[in-house]
């Protein structure tokens, strides 16, 4: 399976026959989130909740299946997993809700944390169960920090880890960039590339943090 960063909490997740899942698409705004314009076709999206940089699904091409709820659900011949969250620390209640998702491509266990912004409670760690690769958010503000995100990766042990939402040239300037989250970190690998390809065998041990290149 390949998984491409297409920017902010976006990312396209293809499985070896061709079955393809985009994360919480955005919508670009001048002087706020200025990413490209998302010009994929996806068979499935999934939406953490409803503000305009993660729920953007009229962007994606090919009709594809929505999936923005908690609950499992078979899509495409992939299982998704949805989870209940919070958007803050406060039980959701200074934001709303956010639904974490998860799901298995091509034998590679993939959890997407959307703008979460709590550590996981006992209950959560168990509905998301063991997962290869973490996709989350590091920024803070909007999201949880670098040390909240820091102590949910030693929560759920992945082997590899993927940053996403923080400030770059073109994503929210009043979050944090990537070098707080990786300060002190060893096994980090920044790609030139916006892509990587993962096989269930070939995955590092635990723990490997993987800085993609925004595609757009």
């Amino acid at each position: 399976m390949k998984i491409k960063y297409l920017g902010h909490s976006a990312f396209s997740i293809t499985s070896n026959k061709g079955v393809k899942i985009i994360t919480d698409p955005y919508a670009t705004e001048p002087g706020v989130l200025e990413y490209g314009e998302i010009n994929e076709t996806a068979d499935i999206v999934t939406v953490s909740h409803s503000h305009h940089d993660h729920n953007n699904v009229a962007a994606v091409k090919g009709n594809p299946e929505v999936v923005s709820r908690v609950g499992r659900f078979e899509v495409k011949g992939i299982e998704v997993r949805g989870v209940a969250s919070s958007h803050d620390d406060a039980g959701g209640r200074l934001r709303g809700d956010n639904v974490i998702f998860c799901f298995e491509v091509d034998g590679v266990r993939v959890c997407h944390l959307g703008d979460l912004g709590h550590r996981l409670d006992d209950k959560q760690l168990e509905e998301i169960g063991s997962v290869d690769i973490l996709l989350i958010p590091v920024g803070g503000n909007y999201t949880i920090d670098a040390r909240v995100a820091t102590g949910v990766c030693d929560q759920l042990k992945p082997r590899v880890i993927m940053p996403m939402h923080y400030k770059t040239e073109k994503g929210l300037l009043n979050i944090a960039g990537i070098d707080e989250f990786l300060s002190g970190k060893a096994n980090v690998s920044r790609l030139d590339s916006s892509q990587a390809e993962f096989k269930p065998g070939e995955l590092p041990a635990t723990g490997q943090i993987i800085v993609l290149k925004p595609a757009l």
